[in-house]
């Protein structure tokens, strides 16, 4: 597991009520802890379907003949399927985010640790580099940018510094973007606030929010009768589309009513929302935030 140390890993393919011979997804292969698990409650007749578009990724490939890694991106998860001939499954987990690999490998650019290249692409292929983002992006969208989805309350006065900054030298490097922003760094909370404005910028380099939206729309037609949705987000904006599309089966808004006051939604949720004991988290510290919701169809 020097790859990715997966986690809620038995949490996580129980909710998915393995059946032998079902068909399953695991949209997020990464290291193929999560992959590996679900082949081990297979029988021959079972079949699994990964996907993931990172090249390192790809290199950690199972070979198994009931196992097929797609290097694509899941948000095509429906077409990518039909493929295969493939058009309803037994279950779809899911583990967002950042593999620890990403994190771990300094050139990629997702760590506030080291100083690399301004990158944090997921698929190493893409055009959108944290670098555009930072350089190119106006100033309002960047401050949009990092006020949704790193939630930081004084993030027009951290765009404007970036904008200001910019314009006598390009921002190239993850230690050149920390010293523009040293002023809105204090020690104390140095970490938290650089992770934010790290989280935002790579979200948005890797469209990490559509990508999911789209994802979960899919899902319900997806799914077999008996089929489920195995979900871990590890930040909040995450959570609360997972949360609500399982609620409500929408991401804003109210839901329609019928004449007796009944709303309609495709999923409903499987017991409660499941953490990582203290002890996984002291053997993985990345553990810490994620949360685990599961769903069948309504």
């Amino acid at each position: 597991m020097e790859y990715h140390n997966p986690v809620l890993l038995k949490e996580s393919v129980d909710g998915l009520n393995i059946k032998p011979d079902g068909i399953y997804v695991d949209v997020t292969f990464g290291g193929g802890g999560h992959s590996k698990e679900i082949l081990s409650r297979l029988n021959d007749k079972g079949r699994l379907f990964a996907f993931d578009q990172d090249e390192d990724a790809q290199k950690n490939d199972i070979d198994d003949e009931r196992f097929v890694l797609i290097p694509q991106n899941f948000r095509h998860i429906k077409r990518h399927l039909r493929f295969y001939g493939v058009k309803k499954v037994d279950g779809i987990l899911a583990d967002l985010g950042v593999s620890s690999h990403q994190f771990d490998e300094a050139e990629r650019g997702f760590s506030t640790r080291f100083d690399a290249d301004l990158d944090m692409r997921m698929n190493q292929s893409g055009e959108l580099s944290a670098f555009d983002v930072v350089n190119t992006y106006e100033e309002d969208k960047l401050s949009n940018i990092l006020f949704q989805y790193g939630e930081l309350r004084n993030a027009k006065a951290i765009a404007k510094k970036i904008s200001k900054s910019r314009t006598e030298n390009k921002i190239k490097t993850s230690f050149e973007l920390k010293e523009v922003l040293s002023e809105f760094v204090p020690k104390s909370v140095e970490h938290k606030v650089l992770a934010q404005i790290f989280q935002a910028i790579r979200i948005e380099v890797n469209q990490e929010i559509e990508v999911l939206k789209e994802f979960l729309e899919q899902v319900p037609d997806m799914l077999n009768k008996d089929g489920r949705l195995s979900v871990i987000s590890y930040h909040s904006l995450e959570d609360r589309l997972v949360k609500r599309f399982i609620r409500d089966g929408l991401f804003e808004g109210e839901p329609e009513k019928d004449f007796f006051g009944n709303i309609k939604v495709p999923l409903k949720r499987v017991g409660k929302m499941i953490v990582p004991t203290a002890q996984e988290i002291k053997l993985n510290n990345r553990a810490r935030s994620a949360k685990l919701r599961i769903a069948t169809l309504a």
